[in-house]
């Protein structure tokens, strides 16, 4: 996972936005910024969650990716207005040092406490996964807990809520290959079931897999790949339970993110 250097994301980002508020498109409902300064220099991996009390969006920022003062920023949208950006995460650890916080997701939990999952580690090929609660739609947030040994949560992209009340997390690794795995929760991150990696052995490795519900029951996860430049999909008939083989989309990732 690399970012691109802040002043292409700036540039990136205001395209986007002039295109969008062009567009003339129904179903855009709204497009504006949630912050236009904070008192950080590069912010990635952004997730968005409506709760009762209205959105709340999260990402993690700082100097830059990988740098140990990022952390997990927060805010709210309140009536017409976003509120100024707050940390709600860091990596501090217990000696005082301090290690980077990295992908947040936010999931609101129906009728119930708004979860943020999130990492910390120095890389992605050795962090661990995160979790805080939040009673109140985001304006207060529990003690931070440290997930299972093995388990990460939902790596970058949403989970998603089955009929059967099981929180279903697509995950991955990126410590031998790049390897896609799922992650199931029935009390909301007290305790987890883990399946064995997807696509282990295969030459072109998978990371942030992102699910998506079709007819009779069938979940789809789209990943992205290592080496092919394509989508790569993942097909599941047993509520996430266990997954085909990761083949090819028609759809090519025509921009490659360069390393840093």
């Amino acid at each position: 996972m690399k970012t691109l250097s802040f002043s292409l994301i700036i540039t990136f980002v205001l395209a986007t936005h002039a295109i969008l508020a062009q567009s003339g498109n129904p179903a855009i409902l709204r497009s504006e910024w949630i912050y236009e300064q904070a008192p950080f220099p590069e912010c990635h991996a952004s997730t968005l969650a409506e709760t009762p009390k209205g959105l709340v969006a999260a990402w993690f920022g700082g100097t830059h990716e990988r740098h140990p003062d990022v952390g997990i920023w927060v805010s709210s949208r309140l009536g017409t207005n976003w509120t100024p950006p707050v940390e709600v995460a860091t990596g501090i650890q217990p000696d005082g040092k301090r290690l980077p916080c990295w992908n947040p997701v936010l999931f609101q939990v129906p009728g119930a406490e708004l979860l943020l999952f999130y990492k910390i580690g120095p890389s992605p090929s050795t962090w661990w996964g995160m979790l805080k609660r939040s009673t109140d739609g985001g304006k207060t947030w529990s003690a931070a807990e440290r997930l299972p040994e093995g388990i990460l949560g939902p790596i970058k992209n949403k989970p998603v809520l089955l009929a059967s009340g099981v929180l279903l997390c697509p995950s991955s690794s990126e410590d031998h290959n790049w390897r896609v795995h799922f992650e199931q929760t029935s009390d909301w991150g007290k305790t987890w079931q883990k399946t064995a990696a997807i696509n282990e052995g295969v030459d072109d490795g998978a990371i942030q897999p992102s699910i998506l519900f079709h007819p009779n029951g069938q979940l789809q996860a789209l990943c992205r790949s290592q080496k092919s430049g394509f989508i790569l999909e993942t097909w599941s008939k047993d509520d996430g339970k266990t997954w085909s083989p990761l083949q090819k989309t028609p759809c090519q990732i025509l921009i490659r993110v360069p390393m840093r």
